[in-house]
């Protein structure tokens, strides 16, 4: 009799775990907007949600720190005059967030490390260029200050932040709405999905589709896809019989899956959230209760089921933390932030390990915050993979760097060469924005003092008339 040889990964007994109670984010009014995108993005530093919001489009930026109940009148990110659709943060500085709306703009802002007295209401930079709303964004993962958009007018627009200016514009590739865009490991190609259940290999400097598969999933329902780190595709959607799929595909040829895992029937799209130090994909469906994750290997299978974390309450949405986020002394491999109705619960992915010391088999080097190109530099051709820290001490994130306006870049400039020496606020220069923003604080504390001693000097009147009473 032949035994079952069970396959060897280290990654086959990945538990999932909600924070407890006073670890989740209450009170938040999670947009309710109908849009298939994830309303959550967090790094080591914030947590953004998108909210409910009359009058136009907000979200909310908190310090991951701030879990508990979030007062009602905390200030939020308010300036576009629809729904917002999508939130990104940059990925080379964590103070840095773009969002995109109903309304057809893009904004930037810059986030303070302080919490602000009033809602924030001045954009760095806005960007106009869509003619229907914008639905999708994605920072370029190696090159510095460069975005990209999608818009319902079908069209993919690729952006530097730094000058506003519009880089490449891909406006005829597309003839339906575009459900998803992905960038490869080192931005040279986009993965996109479409409405016309076309899957399209994309090289946005040549302008040119690369590769493409018509109906990768027969269903109707939107489709998403991701690359691996190897250059393969991950998609999900849904089959004829409305069972929600995950293919894997290799883009040389594309006639055929490498495989395919069919699931349930749900009407959720599967969100994928593809981790490439672990080659895990994590499927996270809107409405849905549960998160269901695969290891992809290089053998057959190639695609492996590891397990679902399952919950009572659906998720609004989702936010993926990046790997520098994670405690490295608990064999976290994995945080994600689910969306409820009125709160936000961070769910933990972790690698039960005996020992504390740190794991070098879980943790290998992963993309760090320092950008490895500038934005001309990868329009000219040039590619670069992105450059890599190790985790071995932990992450410290850095402290909030001041922008320094030029008419050339308006966010941060690449630091300079030789031993760094740390930035004091003293040695820092104050833009005129910062000055405002100072002045404008100061005068608020003011008026806050002279309120309390109105009221201190009212208690002190009516402590008078009261003893007066009793003599």
């Amino acid at each position: 009799m032949s035994r079952r040889v069970v396959r060897q990964s280290k990654f086959r007994h990945v538990f999932g775990q909600a924070a407890k109670a006073d670890q989740a984010y209450e009170d938040i009014r999670v947009s309710k907007v109908t849009w298939d995108s994830s309303f959550c993005a967090v790094n080591p530093k914030f947590l953004a949600i998108i909210v409910e919001a009359g009058g136009g489009g907000a979200f909310i930026v908190l310090p991951l720190a701030k879990t508990g109940r979030v007062d009602k009148n905390y200030p939020l990110v308010t300036g576009h005059t629809a729904p917002v659709l999508d939130i990104d943060w940059c990925p080379h500085n964590d103070n840095v967030i773009a969002s995109a709306s109903d309304d057809t703009t893009i904004m930037v802002w810059q986030i303070p490390d302080y919490t602000p007295m009033r809602n924030i209401t001045e954009p760095i930079i806005t960007l106009e260029g869509h003619s229907k709303r914008v639905g999708i964004l994605s920072w370029h993962p190696t090159a510095r200050n460069v975005l990209l958009s999608a818009g319902g007018d079908n069209v993919i627009i690729i952006w530097n932040v730094g000058t506003g200016e519009v880089l490449l514009s891909l406006d005829d590739m597309h003839p339906d709405i575009i459900h998803s865009v992905c960038w490869n490991s080192n931005g040279s190609l986009l993965a996109t999905t479409c409405k016309d259940k076309t899957l399209r290999i994309v090289d946005p400097r040549k302008g040119q589709v690369v590769a493409e598969r018509a109906r990768p999933h027969e269903g109707a329902r939107p489709m998403r896809a991701v690359f691996t780190a190897d250059g393969k595709l991950l998609s999900t959607g849904f089959s004829r019989m409305s069972e929600r799929q995950l293919a894997l595909w290799d883009p040389n040829n594309f006639v055929e899956p490498v495989a395919l895992q069919e699931m349930d029937t749900s009407n959720g799209v599967l969100l994928p959230f593809y981790d490439a130090d672990s080659s895990i994909v994590y499927l996270c469906g809107k409405g849905d209760s549960s998160i269901r994750y695969f290891e992809i290997t290089d053998e057959p299978p190639f695609v492996h089921y590891l397990n679902t974390f399952g919950s009572k309450e659906p998720q609004r949405g989702m936010g993926f933390m990046p790997k520098r986020g994670l405690d490295v002394s608990k064999c976290e491999i994995a945080r994600f932030y689910k969306l409820h109705e009125r709160k936000c619960e961070p769910i933990i992915m972790t690698v039960p390990r005996k020992s504390d010391l740190f794991q070098d088999d879980l943790y290998p080097d992963t993309p760090g915050p320092e950008p490895a190109l500038e934005a001309d530099e990868w329009l000219s051709g040039q590619d670069a993979e992105p450059v890599l820290i190790s985790l071995r001490d932990g992450y410290v994130p850095p402290k909030h760097r001041e922008l320094r306006v030029t008419k050339r870049n308006i966010l941060d400039a690449r630091p300079p060469s030789g031993p760094r020496r740390s930035q004091s606020a003293s040695d820092a220069p104050l833009s005129q924005n910062t000055l405002e923003t100072l002045l404008e604080q100061i005068k608020a504390l003011r008026e806050q003092v002279q309120a309390q001693e109105q009221r201190i000097t009212a208690l002190e009147n009516m402590l008078c008339e009261l003893v007066d009473g009793t003599d």
